[in-house]
């Protein structure tokens, strides 16, 4: 683990929130949550993965940071968001986001995105979440993680 800068746009909404910027970079991919735990020696369930879906009706993308330990029950997504979801595509992440699949940080992207934090994420102290690129990560608590991302909180298993 080896501390690194976080992309400007990271390391712009870090800023704007009062926060570290205390990003690492691994020689490894931390792409999934499994290889995130592995690589900091954490629990898979303390990894916060930032999942993007796409409100059918609307079409608008919905943020879900969700506990590396968690599969999306996405029919309780869509009944709060009010609409039927569906994943987001590669190309529909990277417009939304501003990030790849796999280094989606849970705030400073291209635009604002309606975030929702699972609540099993609570229960860690620090969260891990991804910094912008597939091989970078930064701790973060979960209250903070909340505020930042301005996210609604609720079970998302």
């Amino acid at each position: 683990m080896t501390p690194t800068d976080p992309p400007p746009r990271l390391a712009d909404a870090l800023t704007a929130h009062g926060l570290p910027a205390r990003v690492y970079a691994f020689p490894a991919s931390t792409r999934t949550a499994a290889d995130a735990a592995a690589a900091i020696g954490c629990a898979v369930a303390a990894i916060g993965k930032s999942l993007v879906f796409m409100a059918a009706d609307s079409g608008t993308p919905v943020l879900v940071i969700a506990s590396g330990a968690n599969r999306v029950d996405e029919a309780r997504i869509a009944a709060h968001v009010g609409e039927p979801i569906r994943k987001a595509t590669a190309d529909e992440v990277r417009a939304a986001t501003g990030y790849a699949i796999g280094g989606v940080p849970p705030f400073g992207h291209a635009s604002a995105l309606r975030a929702i934090l699972d609540a099993d994420l609570l229960a860690f102290d620090p969260v891990w979440v991804a910094a912008g690129t597939p091989r970078t990560v930064f701790p973060i608590a979960p209250a903070t993680l909340q505020e930042a991302s301005a996210a609604e909180t609720l079970p998302v298993a």
